[in-house]
């Protein structure tokens, strides 16, 4: 091969190579930009699970005082007039 025929590969494989590097380069800020959100949505699903848990908290205490409530007025026994 004469030098010219190897300066055009090798500026041919360089141009090739540097797009290479720009796409990749791309794609890891796209990669980077993703895992940030999959971040941002496992911190919010899991505030979910916490606000979920004290919702069920506060039903259960909720259930317990209408219980001892219907206890107390033993609603179950009517009158007879």
């Amino acid at each position: 091969m004469s030098e010219r025929e190897d300066t055009q590969i090798l500026d041919f494989l360089h141009g090739r190579f540097g797009r290479l590097d720009d796409r990749l380069d791309r794609i890891d800020n796209k990669l980077d930009k993703v895992i940030q959100r999959v971040g941002k949505l496992e911190r919010q699903v899991a505030e979910l699970h916490v606000d979920n848990a004290i919702f069920h908290q506060r039903l259960d205490n909720l259930d317990r005082r209408v219980g001892r409530i219907e206890r107390r007025l033993d609603p179950s026994e009517e009158t007879d007039e």
